[in-house]
């Protein structure tokens, strides 16, 4: 056979592929040694705290971080707009790509990745897997940024001017129009967008342009959609708030069973302005930014450094390290099963032309042995039967 007589040869890692993970771990320490540390070193002089936690809180938050999930995996099958797979397969896919975005650097985006590849797998046409990822990524993150944007308008509001809420309030708003006007000149000038998108993506190696163009004339369907489909846009916004709440509960109650309520306008600016922060790709899902960002805004309203430490340690626990493990277990069977070639790739059982004319093959290749010549009978004389 060939593959006897040709060994596979040992292929050569490009320099890069070492590189980037090696500069994402020393980030992480980075990150590790100069923020987390510290704050576990201002836990320790609370840890009286521990003794006091209330334990049911912190099982109500790991259900709303849970509803939140499953919320998302909603958000995702409304989006691809089809009908297989199941929801429990995408929920598969949902945590595999969790689990893969909080451990590598840049995680959205490879977790967007993986997430289409695995899509594809499912056996989703790969212009409804693109445009679903792109729609539920762009979405989440507007509507995220429109809760961010609220709660800072309130927090200014009722807790005066403060010289850090303007400008995350622009901002904010900012990131919406833009959004906003990308979208529109994508339906109303669908051809012009994709001439230009087609023209960059032509200038980039290894890249298809014809795929950027594919992707934008499916964007501009979804949108149209969306803007005739009411109640496809009304569920679609309803999912994506619901996960980002959901989340933002699970922190209430991480720091609720540590003896501090949070109020509304503190929790939205808190956890708003540490999921933004986390779009940053500086750390896998914002290690060490999340918590850097959340503590002291939570102690900006009112919670005590202690219980704002270990609050967000917990709900970092139960919404960042637990869901690998499972994420991890999730992806394993993806994998490792084939899963079945959609009808439309599956090869055709029926004969063709050639097969049908030609004749069967006999079992046994051994000519048959000749038959021995027999003896003519001899004719019966009368009479002589009886």
């Amino acid at each position: 056979m060939a593959s006897a007589e040709h060994p596979t040869e040992h292929r050569r890692v490009p320099l890069r592929q070492v590189i980037r993970p090696t500069l994402g771990i020393l980030a992480i320490l980075l990150v590790f040694n100069y923020v987390l540390l510290p704050q576990i070193a201002g836990a320790r002089k609370t840890i009286h705290l521990l003794s006091d936690v209330n334990i049911a809180w912190l099982a109500l938050g790991i259900v709303a971080e849970i509803a939140s999930l499953l919320a998302y995996v909603r958000l995702t099958q409304l989006t691809l707009r089809v009908e297989r797979p199941g929801y429990w397969r995408l929920a598969q896919i949902d945590l595999s790509t969790t689990a893969v975005s909080h451990v590598v650097p840049a995680g959205a985006v490879v977790g967007v990745g993986l997430g289409y590849r695995l899509l594809l797998r499912a056996g989703v046409p790969a212009e409804k897997a693109a445009t679903g990822k792109t729609l539920q990524t762009i979405g989440s993150a507007v509507v995220l940024n429109v809760i961010l944007f609220v709660g800072l308008v309130f927090a200014l509001v009722l807790h005066g001017g403060d010289s850090l809420y303007g400008p995350i309030a622009t901002l904010g708003m900012l990131m919406i129009v833009v959004v906003a006007v990308s979208g529109a000149l994508i339906v109303r000038r669908q051809s012009t967008i994709i001439s230009i998108v087609s023209a960059v993506l032509n200038r980039l190696p290894r890249v298809d342009p014809e795929s950027g163009a594919r992707l934008i004339a499916a964007l501009a369907t979804t949108l149209r959609e969306l803007g005739s489909d009411r109640r496809f846009l009304r569920q679609t916004l309803i999912w994506a708030t619901m996960n980002w709440l959901l989340d933002a509960f699970s922190l209430w109650c991480s720091v609720r069973a540590f003896g501090h309520s949070l109020g509304p306008v503190g929790l939205i600016v808190a956890y708003g302005l540490a999921n933004v922060a986390a779009a940053l790709p500086i750390t896998p899902g914002g290690l060490g930014v999340v918590e850097g960002v959340l503590v002291p805004t939570l102690v900006a309203f009112n919670a005590t450094r202690g219980i704002a430490i270990l609050g967000v340690l917990a709900w970092r626990l139960i919404s960042f390290w637990i869901p690998i493990p499972v994420g991890l277990a999730c992806y394993a069977p993806l994998v490792s099963l084939h899963d079945r070639t959609p009808l439309e790739e599956q090869p055709s059982e029926e004969p063709t032309d050639a097969t049908a004319e030609s004749p069967p093959i006999p079992s046994d290749p051994t000519p048959p042995e000749p038959k021995r010549p027999t003896e003519p009978e001899r004719p019966t004389r009368p009479g002589a039967a009886g």
